[in-house]
């Protein structure tokens, strides 16, 4: 019987995949298009970045469903595939994992709207979406959700509320944050810390804290995170940073960082007892062969570096 995903982190440390909407646009993906609905309308495409990612050495696939709830994709014109795009999105990782053992994460990005009393969307809507969104996810088999890119505690804590209504086997809650002018600490858009952020969603009945994205939040900021989650919570962590600090380019935010300069500063995030590491942000397969070299290493004798 295949362990569920917190058994295996009892086990061993595990890897997650690294960015998806920059390879969608590599596939062909015109910017402003809904990447979600490819999952009906090129699943192929899909289905080959994800092995892809499994080929690199990833224990963890995030569906293709980021801006997958009925708020986003009403802006596409989709709001009618909810449930097809989602659930497509499941199976597809799944069978990118080729019969291998590994874990479907389902995805749920920001709703796009804040919350009241800070904003116009009401606290029900959002659970609402968020649940239906997650049920869809969980019913095609997802191993966990993910909740990603949050800011606010009001947010995140209705999603963790969603996902478990819809049956989640596992709920990760993951937090975006920026890096202060003084480059000392990190913080949400919101001005969410990671002390408060890890006891709130510990609080609030996720499963793992989690880190993904953010401005200057890459892997040695990751680490740093970490360490604050392992301090202030009992969870499991799960780290995806970004590949490295991006340069302005044409207007553009680029990433450049190197898959062995990333890689070189997981020992530091293993050191700081994440579980689960990933990227984000400007990585591709080869990120995550990087990365997969490093935490098999300390699969095998317990040591980072």
């Amino acid at each position: 019987m295949k362990k569920s995903l917190l058994e295996a982190l009892r086990e061993r440390r595990l890897v997650c995949d690294g960015a998806m909407g920059t390879q969608l646009m590599l596939a062909g993906l015109a910017n402003g298009d809904c990447g979600e609905a490819w999952n009906l309308t090129h699943p192929e495409r899909v289905l080959k970045i994800q092995r892809n990612y499994v080929d690199a050495g990833a224990d963890c696939l995030i569906t293709n469903t980021f801006g997958g709830s009925r708020l986003m994709l009403k802006r596409h014109g989709q709001i009618d595939n909810l449930s097809e795009i989602n659930q497509a999105g499941a199976r597809i990782a799944r069978e990118a994992f080729g019969g291998r053992e590994g874990f479907v994460l389902g995805d749920l990005g920001p709703l796009g709207a804040i919350l009241e009393p800070y904003g116009d969307l009401p606290a029900d809507q959002a659970q609402a979406a968020y649940e239906e969104q997650a049920r869809a996810l969980v019913e095609a088999g997802a191993d966990a959700i993910i909740i990603e890119t949050q800011t606010s505690l009001e947010e995140i804590g209705v999603a963790i509320d969603a996902a478990k209504a819809a049956g989640a086997p596992c709920v990760i809650a993951s937090l975006a944050y920026d890096l202060s002018q003084d480059k000392s600490f990190y913080v949400t858009m919101m001005g969410v810390t990671p002390e408060k952020a890890a006891e709130f969603v510990s609080e609030r009945g996720a499963d793992i804290i989690a880190l993904n994205c953010g401005t200057g939040m890459d892997m040695n900021g990751a680490a740093m995170v970490a360490k604050q989650y392992r301090a202030s919570c009992q969870l499991p962590v799960m780290v995806q940073p970004n590949a490295g600090l991006p340069v302005l380019e044409n207007l553009k935010a680029v990433y450049k960082q190197l898959p062995a300069d990333m890689a070189s500063y997981v020992p530091d995030a293993l050191d700081a007892g994440a579980n689960i590491i990933g990227s984000c942000c400007g990585s591709t397969p080869d990120h995550t062969r990087a990365i997969r070299q490093v935490v098999e290493k300390f699969n095998l004798t317990g040591q980072p570096r």
